[in-house]
């Protein structure tokens, strides 16, 4: 639980009180590899906390696995649409490696932003840099070359090539694995 709260004063300070509460609300889970926090067609009902391991978001289109997302250590993880309008998700979330996180039911979230307006902000905070990796990948994807975006990805997560199998990262960059093997022999 120190991982989390550590996190979360990055992003907004919590009164002792604030941060009790949600003490009392996060659940500790441990699931395995290639275990599933969520598959399409259900509705996602908890926003999870990622202490250790390592997650994908992909979606299946033409019997094809599109990853979208990665998310590591100290990452929120959710299919945020479908958590904030609780309608099915489209998407699938899979474990990469045996992971240990924190999980909170939206039920339990929404109580605690009636009560703490503190949380509110925070998870607000959370959100709006949620939103900025999201544009930030979709400008990415739109206008940069596929070197680019392996070296910005390289940038921003070296680790991800230990971690990750190549397909599932080829498919976050919307290259061929030929493509990925090419540019990764240039580099």
């Amino acid at each position: 639980m120190d991982k989390l709260f550590r996190h979360l004063r990055d992003y907004h300070p919590l009164t002792p009180q604030a941060e009790q509460a949600l003490a009392d609300e996060f659940e500790e889970i441990t699931l395995g590899k290639n275990e599933f926090l969520l598959q399409e067609g259900k509705t996602c009902r908890h926003l999870y906390f990622l202490e250790q391991g390592a997650i994908r978001g992909y979606y299946n289109l033409e019997e094809k696995e599109i990853t979208h997302w990665f998310a590591f250590e100290n990452d929120f993880v959710t299919s945020f649409h479908s958590f904030i309008t609780q309608e099915p998700s489209v998407e699938n979330i899979q474990l990469l490696e045996g992971s240990v996180l924190r999980k909170i039911s939206k039920e339990k979230l929404t109580a605690l932003f009636n009560r703490f307006h503190e949380i509110e902000r925070l998870v607000r905070i959370a959100y709006e840099k949620y939103y900025i990796r999201l544009e930030e990948r979709y400008v990415n994807s739109q206008f940069r070359s596929a070197s680019e975006r392996y070296e910005n990805l390289l940038e921003h997560t070296p680790h991800i090539i230990e971690r990750v199998p190549l397909g599932q990262i080829s498919s976050y960059l919307g290259i061929s694995q030929e493509t990925l093997s090419r540019i990764r022999a240039k580099t």
